[in-house]
């Protein structure tokens, strides 16, 4: 059987914490809740989590420090993906959170139904069933290397990369139509699904991110080309190198 995807709410509002417990377990995952950083982080100690959903305003450390922190790990749990809660509906606050690694943000207050729908639209992003092996391909570009088993990058001189899920899933669709122009409204419907906003600003941000990623590894090369008006486009030839050794593995088995 497959087993049932982890979640960690972290919000420091008990009447929230206990209402998404109890319906994202009615919807089928299993739920860990977490008052502020420091919850938060003994929860990742001791299990593997799929996805946080995490609230921007925290005692102590706030949401936004704690995803940096996240991102900045050494280890597996750098790339989680994180879905971030704020109460601000301004668009600084959610440029902020989508800088420092955010996967998606929703502004409080929210329909439960709305935020199961972005962790059900990542969750397909960062793999699905566990327990089917599947076909997974590395793709190769420019020295680099994106091994789709492993959902590893690696750089001309093989150092693993750590990108957020939302930065893999753009880099794996611009790979796999490069050389032609993905238009931009493509991207935000593919990766954000139902919920997608026309004119919102999420997936720029996060190709500003993968861009520099991607520039720090290759000396200054801009692999990723804006076309002003449409969308982005590859610029260099992706080559497939096989199949993956760590195919159907998913994440947290």
């Amino acid at each position: 059987m497959e087993r049932a995807r982890h979640l960690l709410v972290v919000d420091d509002d008990p009447e929230i914490r206990d209402m998404l417990h109890d319906f994202l377990v009615r919807s089928g995952f299993r739920v860990s809740t977490a008052a502020d950083g420091r919850e938060m982080g003994r929860v990742l100690a001791q299990w593997p989590v799929d996805l946080i959903v995490l609230d921007l305003m925290l005692p102590g450390e706030d949401g936004t420090s704690l995803c940096r922190s996240l991102r900045a790990r050494s280890d597996s749990r750098s790339d989680t993906p994180v879905i971030m809660l704020t109460a601000m509906g301004s668009e600084v606050d959610r440029i902020v959170g989508l800088e420092v690694g955010a996967d998606d943000y929703l502004v409080k207050p929210f329909s439960a139904r709305e935020l199961l729908a972005r962790i059900r639209a990542i969750l397909r992003r960062s793999g699905g069933s566990e327990t089917v092996r599947e076909r997974h391909r590395v793709l190769g570009f420019a020295g680099w290397s994106l091994d789709q088993g492993r959902r590893e990058l690696r750089t001309p001189d093989k150092v693993v990369v750590h990108l957020s899920q939302g930065e893999y899933a753009l880099l794996g669709t611009l790979l796999e139509r490069a050389p032609q122009v993905v238009e931009r409204t493509e991207l935000l419907e593919k990766h954000r699904g139902d919920t997608s906003i026309p004119f919102d600003r999420s997936i720029d941000i996060q190709i500003s991110r993968l861009r520099r990623k991607l520039e720090e590894g290759s000396g200054g090369s801009a692999l990723i080309r804006t076309v002003r008006g449409i969308g982005y486009q590859f610029t260099v030839t992706v080559d497939d190198l096989g199949e993956s050794v760590a195919a159907g593995i998913g994440r947290g088995a």
